[in-house]
């Protein structure tokens, strides 16, 4: 078997790979760079799902980076079980692959023989300690000795930067040292965070790319040194938008969202709503309480600005999303737009989750945590009052978040019609990616090549 490493580097496409990433063209240009097909929704959750099952949404179930689960009707995001992919990875059918995953999504549970992914802690005073979960359970404690804390703030939210992609790419080397696994995923997702705050033109993420050029790059030598073949891939491309839309206020004006009041703010009523529409990024599934109003709520929102398409259940089977978990509709953004959460009309009544950092709390994604709010005059001095607040015990709101959409420059979610601002996969080992396209479901097989093992199924180039 042959030592394999995959690098995920979020958001890299092909015309980002330029002079801003000098390391990473010239690894692609010593065998291949091909823009992978994309699956929908392209985000993380479902993305990295297709690429270690081989199948589409309708048979692994990860129909986003989140669903309502309609058994307690709550929206949960970023879950991390295994437990919740319905088809088998490449490591379940593989005997003797030993495998490690590094912050790869649905990582916990899995049968990978070393995982690490954050995991924050929530003590019952209210804090969030950043720290990460680990297979071997040791092994936290180790990498932690060695690397520092896990730093979650800089892994997601205002604060987020390339120190958590570098404490990641420390961790993988730790893991090969220690452990040697056959098979190693790495999450390098520093690119992400730039591409939606500035959009994907590369002279405004000169920056970040060089950032990420200088991680991928080391680590490519690092495995390559040990014997290692490379893939570096992504998941999706970044598109520039300019147009929030809010399909849950479009609701709302129709009678179809209920809320209740709680300290004089709206708390979403998801249970007691008609339809609600869970905001992935460029996608939305709306759920319909009652199936005789399907064609209602799909009149209702096909005609709102910054829709492109509203899939019914033809349409969810044309895309692979044929899933139970899926909405009975699922909305698809234009290219220039992307789906808020936002359920209220008067900011002064929004939850107050909505003004934090809060992944699990708000039903559904919001870009938007990546700003400080513009209005707050001294960042500095209300981030440290509040975490002195917070050190003395005293249950603190960290309200530093703005509620202005429009802050965000680049979404994804849809496919893009130009394959250079979609996925792509690099390698040495050209000759393992046969003579068409790639497509997502392929990157299992593709996976299986590298290790030298046979694909169980011809891929599609």
């Amino acid at each position: 078997m042959r030592k394999t490493v995959v690098l995920c580097a979020v958001g890299l496409t092909p015309d980002l790979v330029g002079d801003s990433t000098p390391r990473l063209k010239a690894f692609a240009g010593t065998g291949a760079m091909v823009p992978l097909g994309g699956v929908t929704p392209a985000v993380t959750a479902t993305v990295q799902s297709t690429y270690l099952t081989g199948k589409l949404p309708r048979e692994h179930g990860a129909v986003g980076n989140g669903w309502l689960f309609r058994d307690t009707m709550e929206v949960r995001l970023w879950q991390q079980s295994n437990r919740l992919v319905q088809a088998p990875k490449i490591w379940d059918t593989v005997p003797g692959l030993t495998v490690a995953n590094l912050c790869w999504w649905f990582a916990m549970y899995a049968g990978a023989d070393v995982t690490v992914t954050p995991r924050p802690m929530y003590p019952a005073d209210g804090r969030k300690i950043p720290d990460c979960y680990t297979k071997p359970g040791d092994l936290r404690d180790s990498l932690q000795g060695e690397l520092g804390q896990f730093p979650l703030f800089k892994f997601w939210g205002p604060a987020a930067s390339i120190d958590s992609t570098r404490w990641i790419a420390g961790a993988a080397k730790s893991v090969e040292g220690r452990f040697g696994p056959d098979l190693t995923l790495v999450y390098l997702p520093h690119l992400d965070y730039g591409l939606q705050k500035k959009g994907p033109a590369e002279r405004d993420v000169r920056t970040e790319l060089g950032e990420l050029d200088a991680v991928a790059g080391d680590l490519i030598d690092f495995y390559e040194e040990r014997g290692a073949r490379v893939i570096v891939l992504s998941e999706y491309g970044i598109v520039p938008v300019s147009r929030p839309v809010h399909p849950n206020r479009v609701l709302r004006a129709a009678g179809l969202i209920s809320y209740r009041m709680e300290l004089g703010r709206e708390v979403l009523d998801i249970g007691g709503s008609e339809a609600f529409a869970m905001a992935d990024h460029q996608l939305a599934h709306v759920y319909v309480r009652d199936s005789r109003r399907v064609d209602e709520v799909k009149a209702l929102l096909a005609g709102s600005p910054g829709v492109r398409d509203v899939l019914d259940e033809e349409g969810k089977r044309d895309h692979g999303l044929d899933h139970d978990r899926a909405g009975e509709l699922v909305l698809i953004a234009e290219p220039d737009s992307w789906f808020t959460y936002y359920y209220w009309e008067d900011d002064d009544r929004a939850p107050d989750y909505a003004r934090t950092v809060d992944i699990h709390r708000k039903p559904g994604y919001d870009p938007v945590e990546l700003f400080l709010d513009p209005a707050i005059r001294i960042p500095p001095l209300a981030l440290g009052s509040r975490l002195v607040r917070k050190k003395l015990g005293f249950r603190t709101l960290m309200d530093v978040i703005p509620l202005d959409a429009s802050l965000v420059k680049g979404s994804h979610g849809r496919i893009p019609a130009d394959p250079a601002k979609g996925p792509l996969l690099m390698t040495r080992q050209a000759e393992l990616l046969g003579d068409g396209d790639v497509a997502a479901t392929d990157v299992h097989d593709v996976i299986l090549s590298h290790l030298g093992l046979p694909a169980p199924r011809a891929m599609s180039r």
